[in-house]
């Protein structure tokens, strides 16, 4: 009698509580703010957690879907917003995991559960019935009455539904399944070989001698990195930014330089287990086949749908706008520092692992600048303290520290953001140092997004990145590129903090891709401003505040590397596009496709594309494939965005006011141009994206 009462109860509550009754990921987070309780949460809980989540989703799915009422805005579109909450809260904890926590475990499990989540995706997006009813809510919009941000919401899930394959006929569901299954493993693959590889690789160097030009704190790190590899009384230097670019910048052994600078660029590209160039090649041929199976004659167009820019073409057009001007600043560049290489009587031509050491020999002789001089006046806990300053006075918001906030890792730091009235907005956590089990770059994410739909949500947002790391002597001290970068993700970061809009799909960084950069990208203008300068660049042994005259040699170099910066860049683009604007679902020779490509823009061999296809984790296991041009797209945006408050003032209240209204909180609510013209007043030019790079000839 005993056994069938708890047979009876468990089939009353469902196994999702059972299960609940062990695993935190299933339980309400009674932590400060609903932050994840990091410390409960064990590898042998997410996968149980992805499952329950999904099996809860099904069911939330199927009622919407059955539901013998006529489909309303409100039973079918609201239905679909507060759906799937469960499922979203675990996979945010866990996808951020893998990427700034991981382990051979969990990438196994994310293994596991890459095609359980893509298959239930495509149960979603091919359910018959449900599209009907998105379908008749869609067909009566006119006639509802509803807001602006309702029309987008809704017109947007016609739109994912459409392009999720809803109109498919059954054979061709099937298909895009299995498509979408694949895509899902390979692209996970494609990034786990990368981190892998990249960690993997250590160049150890015995002799004091082949340290010649490198800085101390850059030996000290090495030292320490040598003695965790255990390898005590040698130095190590890795592929991590932190390590690899300081050791190209000065290492004077030109060999070593080439070793590491080679070891870089051949990620992925090495023919072994972690080789990449099968999976990329295969990853590109069957989103050509995805694609054409929607209706789309490329990825590329099938993406860009959604965008600013809506067609390949367009994108190239911008890309062959900046180009030539890119390539013969580059050009120039190099012959000066051919130039410093004939004047010590190198006797050598000047290769792609030469030009950090020799532009910084160009910057020295040119601007009197040594980046090295500036670190001091760099530490991190100043530059983070100089975001936030900025941001307070643009937008009134503070941030305070928060001991009692759960973190991942004893490096995380947590902050409370709030109005300037003392309401609370978010939560912000920061991980800036580098570890193997991190991918590498810098990014914005969250563990729960804005909404005010049914329980108002207030976001838990997190900056990552892979900055140069404490010594034994001395604090974490930023390069010139590491502050740019933290004021970078901290734009991204105030775009999830500051949205204000009732529905998660179109909450903070939801957004077209090629407009999401414009809130981070903007902050960069701000770094490196004399005003703000002042208010965080102090020495971190004698707190003198950064001199005018390294100021003003900063403000000088401004436009210095532009065109290495630039045509690096903007060939990483061009092999995105030319790798997703393929018509045919052909398996292409990884090397000889981008060969080609590289060599169809004249690339010059001094200056390798940023990122070379085996590694090139945004197109192949990140979100911008067809989208790596956003960047430079959304440049056109920033710069000509600054320029509203270059011609009033720094912290114009008008301007900021503005485009925290029409940008920062209202999330994907407009079309993205619509929404500028909001805050701008009219479209952008080019012309100040021209003179910031320092590309328009003057």
């Amino acid at each position: 009698m005993k056994e069938f009462t708890i047979t009876l109860l468990c089939l009353a509550i469902g196994v999702g509580a059972v299960l609940a009754q062990d695993n935190p990921l299933l339980k309400e987070f009674k932590t400060p703010f609903g932050v994840p309780p990091f410390s409960k949460i064990k590898n042998e809980h997410y996968l149980p957690a992805i499952q329950e989540g999904i099996r809860q989703h099904k069911l939330e799915i199927a009622a919407i879907a059955s539901n013998p009422q006529p489909a309303t805005f409100t039973n079918t579109i609201d239905a679909l917003e507060l759906s799937g909450q469960q499922l979203t809260r675990v996979t945010s904890v866990f996808f951020n995991m893998t990427s700034a926590l991981t382990s051979d475990v969990l990438q196994q499990i994310a293994q596991e559960a890459a095609p359980l989540l893509s298959s239930h995706s495509d149960d979603i997006s091919l359910n018959t019935a449900l599209f009907a009813r998105i379908k008749a809510v869609y067909e009566q919009r006119a006639a509802l009455g509803l807001s602006p941000e309702q029309e987008m919401v809704l017109t947007q899930y016609y739109r994912d539904f459409i392009r999720g394959g809803a109109n498919l006929d059954e054979a061709q569901k099937e298909q895009l399944r299995a498509i979408n299954q694949e895509l899902a493993v390979l692209t996970l693959k494609f990034g786990d070989n990368v981190l892998k590889e990249t960690n993997e690789y250590a160049l150890f160097v015995a002799d004091a001698a082949d340290l010649a030009g490198l800085p101390p704190a850059v030996i000290s790190a090495a030292a320490e990195a040598a003695a965790e590899r255990g390898q005590p009384g040698k130095w190590a230097f890795t592929l991590h930014n932190p390590s690899i670019f300081p050791f190209l910048q000065y290492a004077q052994n030109r060999d070593l330089r080439r070793q590491i600078y080679q070891a870089y660029i051949r990620r992925g590209d090495n023919n072994n287990a972690l080789d990449n160039k099968a999976i990329l090649s295969k990853i590109a041929a069957l989103r050509v086949r995805k694609a054409n199976l929607l209706g789309y004659p490329s990825h590329a167009n099938y993406i860009l749908e959604e965008n600013m820019a809506k067609k390949p073409e367009k994108v190239y057009a911008l890309l062959d706008q900046l180009w030539r001007p890119a390539l013969a600043r580059a050009r120039a560049e190099a012959a000066d520092m051919q130039a410093i290489i004939d004047q010590e009587k190198g006797g050598f031509e000047l290769a792609a692992w030469d030009w950090w050491y020799y532009a910084e020999k160009v910057k020295k002789a040119k601007y009197d600048l040594d980046e090295e001089a500036l670190r001091p006046y760099f530490k991190l806990e100043n530059v983070r303290s100089g975001v936030f300053g900025v941001a307070q006075k643009l937008y009134g918001i503070t941030f305070t520290e928060r001991k009692d906030i759960p973190v991942y890792h004893p490096d995380v730091r947590a902050f409370e953001v709030k109005e300037a009235d003392g309401r609370h907005i978010g939560i912000l956590m920061v991980d800036y140092f580098p570890r193997a089990s991190k991918r590498g770059g810098a990014w914005m994410s969250d563990y729960r997004g804005q909404q005010k739909l049914g329980k108002v949500q207030t976001p838990v947002i997190c900056n990552v990145g892979n900055f140069s790391k404490p010594t034994a002597d001395r604090p974490a001290l930023l390069s010139m590129d590491e502050v740019e970068t933290m004021f970078h993700e901290f734009g991204h970061a105030l775009h999830g903090l500051l949205s204000d809009v009732t529905y998660p799909k179109i909450a903070g960084t939801s957004v077209a891709r090629d407009f999401v950069e414009l809130p981070s990208q903007i902050m960069e203008h701000w770094a490196f401003e004399p005003e703000v300068l002042r208010s965080y660049a102090r020495h971190f042994q004698t707190g003198e505040v950064i001199p005018d005259e390294l100021i003003t040699k900063i403000e000088k170099s401004g436009h210095f590397n532009q065109g290495f910066a630039t045509v690096e860049y903007l060939a990483a683009s061009y092999l995105d596009m030319d790798w997703h604007t393929l018509r045919e679902p052909i398996e292409h020779d990884a090397n000889l496709f981008e060969e080609q490509a590289l060599a169809r823009i004249d690339l010059m061999p001094e200056i390798a594309s940023r990122y070379r296809s085996p590694y090139f984790r945004h197109i192949f296991s990140g979100g911008y494939s067809a989208g790596y041009y956003a960047y430079i797209w959304a440049e056109v945006l920033d710069a000509d965005a600054f320029e509203a408050f270059r011609e009033s003032s720094l912290f114009d209240q008008k301007s900021a006011s503005a485009f925290r209204k029409y940008i920062l909180s209202a999330g994907g609510s407009e079309e993205p141009m619509a929404l500028y013209v909001k805050f701008r007043g009219r479209e952008p030019g080019i012309e100040p994206l021209l003179k910031n790079r320092g590309l328009t000839g003057n």
